[in-house]
């Protein structure tokens, strides 16, 4: 006689959630931040196509991470529905809100559903108001919970030591360049040794109340992220500076020093989970 395998709904539950969080923790961490023109979203990302940002719809944008083909399945659906409800009825009844709670209908019935494993991705969905206080963002977790998130929220990776960093730093009413920087110094802070991320390990996006076009969402990369960050000069530089300070300081003529460039990408490397 065959004895039958049991397993009890509590550990059941949690061994799918370990699961999907471990799967989660692998991935780089995203950022989403509200600044004094919208909301904005810094992830660190390498791949110049494979993106974590995107538009769903007008004043509605997503960010994910995790397994890329889940969460890429994930925001073609929430254009399809977008898509499908602005057409059927008006674009105004296309909302951050109903495209959450969608995914997390979604979310929730993969997760507790027993034939097959729950996705291993969390979710932003932010819809841009007309002001800072009308801005909504929403965040979803593997298993279909939602959270109302204000002023930063961070996801992926070492989401704690990150949050922790902005929790130090951020300020309301950023510019856009303040915001980038900082989300992308607190990229940086994910582990004991801070890193510096350059504008080829970002991707960066917005929601951008300033826009005159009903479509919102903006992508920021190449020469404009780059404007963004302030140049620094090259070691060469400094010491060349240095030695015509000390050539010039008995005349008082004032050195000049010469700027960095931006170094080259490297081709990434292929990952199965961003």
């Amino acid at each position: 006689m065959t004895v039958p395998f049991y397993v009890s709904p509590e550990q059941l539950m949690k061994d799918r959630a370990d699961f999907a969080r471990k799967g989660i923790s692998r991935g780089r961490s995203v950022l989403v931040l509200q600044y004094a023109d919208g909301v904005a979203f810094v992830a660190e990302n390498p791949h110049r196509t494979l993106h974590k940002i995107s538009e769903l719809y007008d004043r509605v944008a997503f960010a994910a991470v995790g397994r890329y083909n889940e969460y890429e399945n994930l925001r073609i659906a929430g254009v399809r529905l977008a898509d499908i409800r602005g057409y059927s009825y008006d674009r105004a009844d296309v909302t951050g809100r109903g495209l959450a709670n969608a995914y997390a209908q979604t979310l929730g019935t993969i997760f507790s559903s027993g034939g097959e494993k729950p996705y291993e991705v969390e979710l932003f969905v932010a819809e841009l108001g007309d002001s800072e206080e009308t801005d909504q963002i929403y965040r979803l977790t593997y298993d279909g919970s939602v959270a109302d998130e204000h002023r930063f929220a961070v996801m992926g990776g070492s989401a704690e030591q990150v949050a922790d960093y902005l929790r130090s730093n951020y300020e309301d009413a950023l510019s856009l360049s303040d915001v980038v920087r900082l989300g992308a110094d607190a990229l940086g802070h994910d582990s004991q040794q801070a890193r510096t991320l350059t504008p080829l390990e970002l991707e960066v996006a917005v929601l951008d109340r300033s826009r005159s076009q009903p479509r919102k969402f903006r992508r920021i990369s190449g020469p404009r992220l780059t404007a963004l960050f302030p140049e620094e000069e090259t070691p060469a530089d400094t010491g060349a500076a240095g030695s015509e300070a000390t050539a010039t300081g008995s005349s008082g003529a004032e050195p000049t020093g010469g700027e960095a460039t931006p170094s080259a990408e490297e081709p990434p490397a292929s990952e199965s989970s961003d």
